[in-house]
């Protein structure tokens, strides 16, 4: 059966001494359809210069014994030059073993000449085979260049990359760890591999079942791990960790955890700084505004107390010199303008005195004085403000009401600088556990870029004091214009969330 290809390029190296051989087999190879690049050679020498030819060859086609040489020493040379040829041996007589010892030394297949039957198809099965072991190499190749780029990238990593599988009994084994575990761990990798406890050993009991916990959980929903602990070296001498590892399916179901440890004991030592200081920044703010609620409260009572009894004795004198002023219309006259400007003058150290420190909050509670200062501020400003809800029954404790109630006045006097608005709706109610205030202009609206200016002190006070009660403050847009303020606070007054909340509030 003949053997017919599709026109294809060989490029063909005979080692033939016999030019009718050659002929014969390039002939066969024509018929078959290849396109040939042919080269004849009968010598050693000529052989390896046609070895070293740039291009390469596609097949060796080598008669057994030729003047001088045989195949074997011909086959022994073109493995020196380490090529991945297709060696293959035709001859008039061959016997079995000699054969038999050639394809042992590395030759791929034998034929006699009488038989070229089967030439095509070794040629074709063997290309195909060094097609294949010519990728396959080209893919190891690419495997060691990532493996070098790996091992060069994981010596330079801070941290300690490693890769673990789950065993028998939720128990952690290591697959590989990099060689950073001497720094961060304090002991080489190879002792880390397949001893995930001795990384366990490290933590003390609490951080161990946080740990394993969180591990757990991480498994149990597919996600990422992401945990935080310490590691103690020596018994003062501890470490704060960072581990975050991904699972990966393998092809046989398994499933591997990869990922890195990173040292953050010094982010770890300036975020508990940090929470110092802001936690001493709070007790001195806190500090500030009881002293500042003190002297307020000194001053209204200075001026309830003793300016408004000067200014009640003096119209009072005023009233009863002008009853002796009967005869004279034009003093008269002047007397009733005294008496009408200590009329305001008392209705203004009222008000002064109320908005230093509203009596009314501490008789009549939170509801109360939200709707006295809002009457306070309508005729003040000229701005209509209406207290459309406002929760009588809310009971909270007197630090809280007041300072609930300066965040309250705070967002008015913004109204009345900033919002050129004409009516400020004020709502009052409890939800669950928390006091909510509502404060809604139809002002200008507040843009994102008034609210991050750097003197904006009047919002930063308004969210600061709600932060010190653990509350919040949130500023939308109103319907169909204008802002709306919502102030939350705790019913009850209690220490600001920043250390169970972190720094990001």
């Amino acid at each position: 059966m003949r053997y017919t290809l599709a026109p294809t390029p060989l490029r063909v190296l005979l080692v033939e001494d016999n030019e009718d051989d050659a002929l014969l087999l390039l002939r066969h190879l024509l018929k078959a359809g290849y396109v040939l690049h042919s080269r004849q050679v009968y010598t050693l020498a000529k052989l390896e210069a046609a070895l070293q030819e740039e291009g390469g060859w596609d097949v060796v086609i080598s008669d057994y014994s030729l003047p001088g040489f045989s195949a074997a020493q011909a086959l022994e040379m073109v493995l020196c030059y380490q090529m991945d040829l297709p060696f293959i041996v035709v001859s008039g007589m061959i016997d079995e073993e000699t054969a038999c010892n050639l394809m042992r030394a590395g030759a791929q297949d034998y034929l006699l000449k009488d038989r070229l039957d089967r030439l095509v198809p070794v040629i074709e099965r063997e290309r195909r085979e060094a097609l294949i072991r010519c990728e396959r190499r080209e893919a190891l190749g690419a495997v060691q260049v990532s493996e070098a780029r790996f091992q060069a990238m994981a010596a330079n990593v801070p941290g300690v990359l490693f890769q673990m599988r789950v065993e028998a009994g939720d128990a952690l084994r290591f697959l590989f760890v990099s060689e950073a575990s001497q720094m961060l761990l304090g002991m080489p990798a190879d002792a880390l591999l397949g001893h995930s406890d001795l990384l366990l050993d490290l933590m003390q009991t609490q951080d161990r079942e946080e740990f394993l916990q969180a591990f757990r959980s991480a498994a149990q929903r597919g996600v990422t791990l992401n945990w935080e602990g310490r590691i103690f070296l020596a018994e003062d001498d501890f470490k704060w960790i960072n581990v975050r590892c991904s699972p990966r399916a393998l092809a046989n179901g398994r499933v591997v955890w990869e990922g890195v440890m990173w040292n953050i004991t010094h982010s770890k030592q300036a975020e508990m700084q940090l929470r110092a200081s802001r936690a001493q920044l709070a007790e001195l703010s806190d500090h500030l505004q009881r002293v500042k609620e003190e002297e307020r409260e000194r001053i209204a009572r200075d001026i309830h107390d003793v300016l408004g009894g000067t200014l009640v004795g003096i119209k009072i004198s005023a009233s009863l010199l002008g009853a002796k002023l009967d005869g004279e219309p034009a003093l008269r006259g002047r007397v009733r303008d005294i008496e009408h400007m200590l009329d305001e003058a008392i209705t203004t150290a009222g008000r002064v005195a109320r908005e230093l420190r509203p009596g009314i909050l501490k008789e009549f509670g939170l509801a109360a004085a939200v709707e006295s200062y809002a009457e306070d501020y309508a005729q003040r400003t000229g701005i209509r403000c209406e207290v459309l809800c406002a929760d009588h029954d809310i009971e909270t404790d007197e630090g809280t009401a007041l300072a609930l109630f300066r965040t309250y006045q705070e967002a008015l006097t913004n109204v009345s600088k900033h919002a050129a608005a004409s009516r400020v709706e004020v709502r009052l109610m409890q939800e669950g556990d928390d006091i909510v205030l509502e404060v809604g202009d139809d002002g200008r609206g507040v843009r994102i870029e008034d609210m991050s200016k750097p003197k904006s002190f009047g919002l930063r006070s308004i969210r600061e004091r709600l932060r010190q009660l653990g509350g919040e403050m949130e500023i939308r847009t109103g319907v169909p214009q204008g802002t709306l303020v919502l102030l939350r606070a705790p019913l009850a007054q209690r220490e600001a969330r920043m250390e169970r909340t972190g720094l990001d509030q």
